[in-house]
């Protein structure tokens, strides 16, 4: 939606935009409390954590809150795998990219002592964890998991060397029930359950997101309580349908707009108006113009109050009839 249909509305972004800005995002305090342990113990402890839950039920939400945070803390480096569903040869590869070492995919031994060798650095100078962001983590192979479990511990698994958020749907619950992944499974220390929000909740994520925007009455509360009822506990479904109802209703703002502007250009222009006499002081051009016709004309012949020149008794005035030469 154009700037120009957002104004129409006082709102200063689309409230029902996945592009939101951190600041307009809704955190419910489920997702608080997770952020906060997140940033408060775990990267100074590491280890597993993850998010697991529905689509549409905040996954997603927490980790942009969670990487915003830490990202703003001092000496805290945060990586994110945008390709989950990578071979051992392209992880390697896409970790090397994120935390500034150059690998060799074809040696998988060098790539590893590498990554150990600058997340032990990062520990001992700053006493903090690097951290790392995993998205839709159930599309990731069962040997990339246990590959991350073991470059992620050093000394016999007593010292771990990353802090991991994993975040993905009930695919990822079923797949860390696999045997080979019991071992990953079993070192999650922190996990969010995201579930269906209620409908007191749907409605205050829709009246923050109106209020962040700029404009917290532009629905009614009929319409907010219906399409809290129609949503099915699910963010992701309010939203949809709340930007369905936005752009719909600025498509016929448009077409209203239009249909008035084209009616009123189908009408006869005004007539100028004519405005005799101008400022005080100044004579305006009308007077102006009927000065100059009157100096123009030829004046009669003899004299007598009649005579048609400029010092007449009627300077100014049109004369009575027409004046013969």
């Amino acid at each position: 939606m154009n700037h120009r249909l957002l104004a129409l509305y006082g709102l200063k972004w689309n409230p029902f935009s996945a592009e939101l800005p951190i600041e307009a995002l809704f955190v419910p305090p489920r997702i608080e409390n997770f952020c906060w342990r997140i940033e408060h113990a775990q990267i100074r402890e590491g280890g597993f954590a993850m998010i697991h839950g529905d689509p549409g039920t905040g996954k997603s939400v927490a980790l942009r809150l969670l990487d915003d945070r830490l990202g703003r803390l001092p000496d805290v480096t945060v990586g994110a795998i945008h390709h989950p569903q990578s071979n051992l040869a392209d992880f390697y590869r896409e970790m090397g990219d994120l935390f500034a070492v150059p690998l060799r995919p074809h040696n998988r031994w060098g790539g590893f002592k590498a990554l150990r060798e600058v997340w032990f650095a990062h520990l001992e100078t700053t006493r903090r964890r690097a951290v790392l962001l995993v998205d839709e983590a159930q599309e990731m192979s069962p040997a990339v998991l246990c590959e991350l479990r073991l470059l992620a511990s050093a000394r016999f698994d007593s010292q771990p060397l990353l802090c991991v958020v994993l975040a993905g749907d009930a695919r990822l619950i079923e797949k860390l029930r696999r045997e080979e992944l019991i071992p990953l499974g079993s070192r999650i220390r922190t996990r969010l359950a995201t579930e269906y929000a209620s409908r007191d909740e749907l409605l205050a994520c829709l009246t923050h997101l109106l209020s962040s925007a700029g404009n917290a009455s532009l629905m009614t509360p009929a319409l907010a309580h219906t399409l809290c009822d129609h949503a099915a506990g699910n963010y992701r479904i309010l939203t949809t349908l709340a930007a369905e109802l936005l752009a719909a209703a600025a498509q016929r703002s448009c077409r209203n707009s239009t249909r008035s502007s084209t009616s009123r250009s189908s009408l006869p222009p005004r007539r100028p108006r004519c405005v005799g006499w101008g400022p005080a002081g100044e004579e305006s051009p009308a007077r102006r113009l009927l000065r100059a016709v009157m100096r123009s004309r030829p004046t009669t012949r003899g004299s007598g109050s009649g005579r048609n020149d400029a010092s007449g008794p009627w300077e100014g005035r049109p004369p009575n009839g027409p004046v013969l030469s």
